[in-house]
């Protein structure tokens, strides 16, 4: 039996940054000046949204490269094309519980506190039409129209339009085409694997200016919707918030402590991109790096490449919750009784509509709307109600969805044996270069088939 390696030959541990200079503290620091500037000078705050929007269209920039390369690579590396198709099972499946487990609990946790009680709000006093346009959304989006549009009108337009979905479902075929043609496709293969390296170097570059897109972001949002906006509806935000750590230190909590790691030390070893996400309200904004630090922890290119972009689509706990509570704040806030079968109903639906409008810009809100459409009980218009709070809850749901996504690589990755446990523990411990761009890169990992057995 070949042991584990914790850290790749020929890398050492980096040496120990000061504080100020750490991309944590950075992102942290603009997270504060960009709240500061955005409540005492809001119209400056305001006029600094470019910042945040020029950040993210810069990640999303390299996004369909890394998840093309990541893929590719990884199962043009694998000898057994059947483990692909395992991979993404157990990725559904993983998926599907623990998605299923976000909505009850945020049924029951909307249940137990109800934070809408009291409002007395009458449907007759919303504004509807501020809700037309995700209501519109809603009625368009569709199981079977979300599943016909994975598959990309053109290989080109899957990456021209940025759609992870599409750029996934290419990149699955491309490296199963790969792995099927041998040794003809080698060439091929070293070539995307030696483009691996200058993409994730391209990402810690474009990393460096996080910190000035999560400042823009931030003070856009102060400065435009205001720290009192929050203060009418503070018990569903408080509420929402204290659902999400639940579910992250119960329910992922539980399933690390399973998996022998702990919830509190991942959350360590990615803080750099959840900060990065509380910025710019984008989960998105962390996807390249997420992809690489969980590779450089051990998980195997092919399992992340697979789970991490899926995940973005499928695996949105945050989500979850949110649509369960704020569908009961708004039935509790309008003094709408409902029974247990319409709840059963409503997380029903939740399950299905969540599905359906995965990757769509705004997906909450479309999901939450699709929702309510099919539960008549609860008027669409009440939407309204926390139309203006939406951007506050925003930051919570993304953070969720990025944990989750991470638990489940390293699930996953365990459940199909993928997974270095040596050099997971290395990582947790801080123990792996502070550029994992280089380690990622390494030769001797990428795509690595795992050793035959011993006659």
């Amino acid at each position: 039996m070949q042991p584990a390696t914790a850290i790749p030959a020929g890398t050492t541990p980096a040496r120990p940054k000061k504080f100020y200079q750490q991309l944590y503290f950075q992102v942290l620091f603009a997270i504060a000046l960009g709240m500061t500037i955005g409540h005492f000078w809001p119209e400056t705050g305001a006029a600094l949204k470019p910042l945040g929007d020029a950040f993210i269209k810069l990640v999303k920039m390299i996004i369909a490269p890394v998840i093309f390369l990541t893929v590719a690579t990884g199962i043009a590396g694998m000898s057994d094309m059947q483990k692909v198709g395992r991979v993404a099972g157990k990725a559904m499946l993983y998926f599907l519980c623990f998605s299923t487990l976000a909505l009850i609990v945020g049924l029951i946790i909307g249940n137990v506190i109800q934070p809408g009680t009291g409002l007395h709000i009458d449907p007759n006093s919303l504004d509807a039409k501020a809700v037309q346009t995700y209501a519109a959304k809603a009625h368009d989006a569709s199981i079977v129209g979300f599943l016909q549009n994975i598959i990309p009108d053109t290989v080109v337009g899957a990456f021209a339009s940025g759609d992870i979905l599409q750029v996934l479902f290419f990149s699955v075929l491309f490296g199963t085409a790969l792995a099927m043609v041998g040794e003809r496709g080698k060439p091929v293969t070293d070539f995307l694997q030696n483009l691996t390296a200058p993409i994730f170097k391209l990402v810690a570059i474009l990393m460096k200016a996080a910190p000035i897109g999560a400042f823009g972001a931030m003070a856009f949002t102060i400065g435009k919707y205001g720290i009192g906006s929050v203060a009418n509806l503070a018990m569903l935000i408080a509420t929402f918030y204290l659902t999400a750590a639940v579910f992250i230190l119960g329910v992922l909590g539980a399933v690390c402590r399973y998996n022998g790691f702990s919830i509190l030390a991942l959350i360590r070893y990615i803080k750099e991109e959840i900060l990065l996400v509380i910025g710019t309200s984008s989960s998105e904004a962390a996807l390249p790096s997420l992809m690489e630090k969980m590779e450089a922890a051990g998980c195997k290119r092919s399992v992340v490449g697979l789970v991490v972009p899926t995940g973005y689509s499928f695996n949105l706990d945050g989500t979850n919750i949110y649509m369960t509570l704020a569908a009961l704040f708004i039935a509790q806030a309008m003094d709408i009784h409902l029974s247990l079968q319409e709840q059963v109903l409503l997380l029903l639906v939740a399950m299905l509509s969540s599905k359906g409008a995965a990757g769509i810009t705004g997906a909450g809100f479309i999901t939450l709307a699709a929702t309510l459409s099919v539960v008549p009980t609860v008027p669409v218009a009440g939407l309204a109600l926390i139309l203006g709070i939406d951007r506050f809850m925003s930051e919570c749901r993304a953070v969720t969805n990025f944990i989750g996504n991470a638990v489940a690589t390293v699930v996953v990755a365990r459940w199909e044996g993928e997974f270095d446990a040596a050099q997971f523990k290395a990582a947790l411990a801080g123990k792996l270069p502070e550029d994992v761009s280089d380690l990622a890169a390494e030769d001797d990992r990428i795509a690595r088939p795992h050793p035959a057995p011993a006659e």
